[in-house]
Parts: C-alpha cells; sequence; structure tokens
C-alpha cells in the first residue's frame, strides 16, 4: 500500500487547539447538569461558604446558578479560574499527595465554558458595591473582566449547556431525568458538609432550605428531610475509632432494606466516593441477615490521614485508593458486623459493646451504638413478591451429607434448644406477676450477654400469651402486643449456635473441622495467583485449607474443612484467591459452610403447626433476646413486629 502526502499530514503529531483540548476534558468532568452542579458546588466549600444556594431552570439544562458567600475571587485572578489546569488549591506534588479540597484539577472551569455561556461573578470585598464579572461563551475562550457590583463570594451562572455540541446534548435526558439527577447531587453534597445552610430552587420553586446543623439533632432532622423519617426510625447510629480511623453516622436495619441501592452514601473526609472495597465491606457486615435482592441504608462517614488515601485516580473524583486497604476494609468490616450484631430487640439508648476487634494494625476499639427513641421497633418489610424465601440453595442429597458429618463432628447438635423450666407462668397472671422460663445457654456464643437484669420490668419481648394457628406466637410487652414468626426466630437461634460451634472464637475448642484429601486437587493458576497463595499462606491454613505452591503456574489443594468434602473445591479456592487479591480478605469459605449451616438451621428449627407450650414460647422469647442477630431469620425475614398500645387503640378508634 502506498502511502501518500495526504495521509503522511493526516498522521502529523500536532498540538490540540485550546477550545478542542477543554470540550475533550468536558467529555470527562461534564456529563450531565448534575456534573455541573456538583463541581461548582465542590469550589464553593473549597472557598469556606456557609451559604450555597443552587438554582436550576428546565432540568438545569437551561439554567444553572450557583451562589456562596465564600473567600470569592480577586479581579487579577478571574482570567485564570477559566483557564486549565489553573488552581489555588496544590502548589507541589507534596501538595497532591495529603491534598484535602474537594477540588483539586484546575479543569472544572475551563471544561464547563467550552460547552456552555457561563458568567462568573465574584468580589473578595465586604463592600457589595465593589465585585467583577467574566463571561465565557463556548468558543470565545479569552474572557474580558468587567465591573460589577456583588456581595462577598462568587456566583457562578451556567446556560444552555452543550449549546455548541448538539451530539452531546441529545443524550440528555427528560427535564424530570435530569432534575433526579441534580436533586441526588444536591443530596450528597448537603450531607456531606452540616456545618453549611443550602437551598434548591427549580423552576423558581423552592424545593429545599436546609439550615447549618451545627448538632446531632439539628443533623437528624437534616437526614429526615432528605431521606425521610422512616430512614432514622430505623437507623443505628454508631460512632467509634481505632488508631488513625474514626467511622460515624447511621446504619438502617435489616429490615429497612431498599429493592435499590439509592440511600447508601459514605463519605471519606468529607467526600462522597463510591468504592468497591467499601462496598464489599459493607456488603459483608449485611451477607447473612438481609433478604434476597434487597439493598442497605446507610449514611457513613469515614475519616482518615489524608496522606494515606489518594483521591486522584478518577476525573470525576468519585473513587479513591487506600495505602493500606485491607486495614480499611477489616474496620469498616467488623465495626458494622459488630453493631448490626448487638441490635437486639428492647435495648436501651447507648448501649456500648466494649473490644470490637478491627485488624491487628487497626487494634481493638470499643464503641457506641444508640438507638433512636430509647428502643427499636421492627417494621414489616416490604418485599417484592419472590419466591425461595424459605428455600435451599443446596441439594436434599447435599443436605443429608453435611447433617451427617455436622452431627459426627458435634453431637451436642440434637439436643432441644427449647429446654424451659418446669414451672410456667399462669395464662391469667398480670404482666408483672409473669416469670420467664429460661432455656439452656450452654451453647450460646461467648460473647452473647443478657440485657440487664431488672425485676420491675418485664424483658424485652414480653411474655407469651397465645400462639396463632400453629405459626406465630402472641407476646405481651409493656409497650403492646409482639408477633413472633416462632420458625423464622428459632431458625436464627440455631443459625448462630451452630456457627459459634463450627467456626469458634479465640481460645475456644471450636473451629473448622479439617480433612486432608486422599488425592490433592491440582490447579492451573496464573502467576498472580500463585504470588498470592504463597503470600497468603496463613490466611488459608486458619480456614482449614492446605494449599501448596507445586510449580510457577500450579497449586495442589491437599486439606479442606471436613463440612465441605463434597463441595466443588477449585471455584471456590479461585473466588478466596481473587477476593484476597482485590481486598485483602476473603470470606468465600466461610460463606460456604455457613450457607450449609443455614439450610441445616432451616431443617433442625421447628416447623409450622407444631403446638408449644407458654413455658416453651417463653423459652423461645428469652432465646431471642440472648441470640445475636435475632430480628432476621437465615434468609433475611423478620422474625418478629409489634403493634404499639397506641395503634392497636386506633383501630378500635378508643379515645377518639
Amino acid at each position: 500500500m502506498t502511502v501518500t502526502d495526504e495521509t503522511l499530514e493526516a498522521r502529523r503529531i500536532r498540538v490540540l487547539d485550546p477550545r478542542l483540548a477543554n470540550q475533550i476534558a468536558a467529555g470527562e468532568v461534564v456529563e450531565r447538569p448534575a456534573s455541573v452542579v456538583k463541581e461548582l458546588v465542590e469550589n464553593a466549600i473549597d472557598a469556606g461558604s456557609r451559604r450555597i444556594e443552587v438554582e436550576l431552570e428546565a432540568g438545569g439544562t437551561r439554567l444553572i446558578r450557583v451562589r456562596d458567600d465564600g473567600c470569592g475571587i480577586g479581579e487579577e485572578d478571574l482570567p485564570l479560574a477559566l483557564s486549565r489546569h489553573a488552581t489555588s488549591k496544590i502548589a507541589s506534588l507534596e501538595d497532591l499527595e495529603g491534598v484535602a479540597s474537594l477540588g483539586f484539577r484546575g479543569e472544572a472551569l475551563a471544561s464547563i465554558s467550552s460547552v456552555s455561556r457561563l458568567e462568573l461573578m465574584a468580589n473578595v470585598d465586604d463592600d457589595p458595591r465593589n465585585g467583577w464579572r467574566v463571561v465565557a461563551e463556548g468558543r470565545q475562550m479569552e474572557p474580558r473582566v468587567t465591573p460589577a457590583p456583588h456581595p462577598r463570594g462568587t456566583s457562578l451562572t451556567v446556560r444552555d449547556l452543550f449549546f455548541n455540541t448538539p451530539a452531546r446534548r441529545k443524550f440528555l435526558r427528560t427535564e424530570k431525568t435530569e432534575y433526579g439527577h441534580v436533586e441526588e447531587a444536591f443530596r450528597r453534597l448537603a450531607l456531606s458538609r452540616f456545618d453549611i445552610a443550602w437551598v434548591l430552587r427549580h423552576n423558581q420553586k423552592t424545593v429545599h432550605q436546609l439550615p447549618a446543623s451545627p448538632d446531632s439533632a439539628a443533623r437528624e432532622r437534616r437526614i429526615s428531610a432528605l431521606l425521610g423519617k422512616g430512614f432514622l426510625d430505623n437507623a443505628l447510629h454508631l460512632d467509634l475509632e481505632a488508631g488513625s480511623l474514626r467511622l460515624w453516622g447511621w446504619v438502617g436495619l435489616p429490615t429497612h432494606s431498599r429493592a435499590q441501592a439509592d440511600q447508601q452514601y459514605f463519605f471519606v473526609n468529607g467526600r462522597v466516593v463510591r468504592d468497591r472495597l467499601v462496598a464489599h465491606a459493607i456488603r459483608q457486615a449485611y451477607r447473612d441477615v438481609l433478604f434476597h435482592g434487597r439493598h442497605p441504608v446507610f449514611v457513613l462517614y469515614l475519616e482518615v490521614d489524608p496522606t494515606v488515601v489518594d483521591v486522584n485516580v478518577h476525573p470525576t473524583k468519585h473513587e479513591v485508593r487506600f495505602r493500606d486497604g485491607r486495614m480499611v476494609h477489616d474496620f469498616l468490616f467488623s465495626s458494622l458486623h459488630r453493631a448490626l450484631a448487638e441490635a437486639r430487640p428492647g435495648e436501651h439508648v447507648a448501649d456500648v459493646v466494649e473490644g470490637v476487634p478491627a485488624s491487628d494494625e487497626a487494634g481493638r476499639a470499643g464503641h457506641e451504638v444508640r438507638e433512636r427513641g430509647g428502643r427499636w421497633q421492627q417494621q414489616p418489610m416490604a418485599l417484592h413478591a419472590q419466591s425461595g424465601g424459605d428455600g435451599e440453595r443446596v441439594t436434599p442429597d447435599r443436605v443429608r451429607a453435611f447433617m451427617n458429618g455436622y452431627r459426627a463432628l458435634h453431637p451436642e447438635h440434637e439436643e432441644s434448644l427449647l429446654t424451659p423450666q418446669p414451672a410456667a407462668p399462669g395464662a391469667g397472671a398480670t404482666l408483672a406477676e409473669r416469670q420467664p422460663a429460661v432455656a439452656d445457654t450452654g451453647a450460646l456464643s461467648a460473647r452473647t450477654t443478657l440485657p440487664e437484669e431488672d425485676a420491675t420490668r418485664a424483658p424485652p419481648l414480653g411474655y407469651a400469651i397465645a400462639q396463632l394457628h400453629g405459626v406465630y406466637i402472641l407476646s405481651e410487652t409493656e409497650r403492646g402486643l409482639m408477633i413472633v414468626d416462632m420458625h423464622a426466630a428459632h431458625e436464627r437461634i440455631v443459625y448462630e449456635r451452630m456457627k459459634h460451634q463450627v467456626h469458634g472464637d479465640a481460645g475456644d475448642d471450636g473451629g473448622l473441622q479439617a480433612q486432608p484429601l486422599l488425592v490433592p486437587v491440582s490447579l492451573a493458576a496464573s502467576a498472580a495467583e500463585v504470588s498470592t497463595a504463597e503470600a497468603e499462606r496463613d490466611a488459608f491454613s486458619r480456614l482449614g485449607v492446605e494449599l501448596d505452591v507445586a510449580g510457577p503456574e500450579t497449586l495442589l489443594v491437599r486439606q479442606v474443612p471436613a463440612l465441605l468434602m463434597d463441595a466443588d473445591v477449585e471455584p471456590l479456592i479461585r473466588d478466596m484467591l481473587s477476593d484476597l487479591e482485590r481486598y485483602g480478605r476473603s470470606d468465600r469459605l466461610e460463606a460456604h459452610v455457613n450457607e450449609l449451616l443455614a439450610t441445616m438451621a432451616c431443617h433442625g428449627s421447628v416447623r409450622a403447626n407444631r403446638r408449644l407450650t407458654i413455658a416453651e414460647m417463653n423459652a423461645l422469647l428469652r432465646d431471642m433476646e440472648r441470640t445475636e442477630r435475632s430480628g432476621q431469620c437465615n434468609h433475611g425475614r423478620p422474625t418478629w413486629t409489634e403493634m404499639s398500645l397506641k395503634e392497636l387503640d386506633r383501630l378500635f378508634m378508643r379515645g377518639q
């Protein structure tokens, strides 16, 4: 093929036109009106603003205006503000390595001005008669500065987004859709800074007006305004520290889940992020308490040393990279896991759980879980119509094989969990006169603690009064009527005890029983997988897996947990290696064992239509109060719900 002069000319390297370069950059930074709002508001936050107003027209496609009362921009700096790679936030590599501001690239205004009609007005003086104005309109890349009165601060107006790039404009959606994205961006920004007052207007209508929230009560009011009152009514507040890490915020109860992951907000040093390591840690914490296909809700704030987190890994700054990802992952997982485990019905405000293990690096840290309103009331979970809520995820033959193996290792499982004292409370006795029939607690976890005994108060789940249709237990509490699904509740109790017996704790006799393989399983592995297997040999050993390196690209599995003798070993080991490489830890093996234990617990629990005595029902209620995660069965379904006396009175129109 002959190369012509025209072809050679077309292939010559040349410097891009500044306008074209800015429009290319805009493709990374400016996706839609919400992207513009995010960039402009982050600049306003970095300017030290205490009040930020966002005004929109037509979902932001026609007009976006952001006003703030920050430090403003001087006359000589206004032209530079619209130039690429011009910023006041970093000056050296050292600044970049510990950047604490939200914006720092110096590309946002240049990119936005290249695809819109932009007007910037600012004043650094307290005198509102002063001020300056600069305008940049798409192709015009040499803005002129003119005097314009303006109060202290900055106003940025963006009109006709993508007016000069029709190919980009046609990808915009309807006004309603674009406004929805802007409101979500506003919600994230308002949740990131409680010390700033916020206003959002759309088409001359005020949608949100949020005053500054310096104290916890004001913060809760802001969260209720942005996420709805139901969020806080079904959330746990936590605040804990371990070394240089601090985690605080609100996590939703497992029964207050959603069909979409639309109420998940995680902030690192005030910056909202979507990080796969963080998402994995939170997903692990909710693993066996969340109904299939549901998503947890949370508003969490992680504070770390800025020098140990890299925020310069993505153009939109949505992702971060931690220097010690394993420590952060373990800290998040262990903290949330323990907080959810300790949330039992009827607990009081400021119940303290001491000594939560985070990781070797993070150390052991006590933390406090505060519950809204003194006691939390579990609400019925809104579930989509799905089959298999109680369905097993393994075949019956495998269940029988695993149950036989488990019983051989733990014959004490055959003992009934419902072993009440002979004396039962009389059916006609008053609530204060009844005494609970306590079940045998010998097999309970050493970490499982009883609520403080108080002879003047009834237990949190009250006392059983009847059984309904052989399925539900009706219990009279101080607050009203409790309804308990006896199979779901007993299933969780059996499951938690089996987990403790199988996995064990430090200092316990329990643990995963290992079984050497008669014929080792050979795995063809990549160099990265072999390297991970060598580095994580101790981690595999603690889980009952003996994994040897037999060659540059070969691994040998010589031993696995006894409960997994019939499992397909190869994909399980590969998944574990992948998790260890990506997140620094893996729960695949534990999750696989727990899946089997959950199925066994389902088979070993009391079934529907089994008639229980009052004493047996009370024994089950007391076991629920002692058992971690007793609010949900192994499949994530709620085990109980409560109707208060006010709700009952309203049903029968008493006092009306």
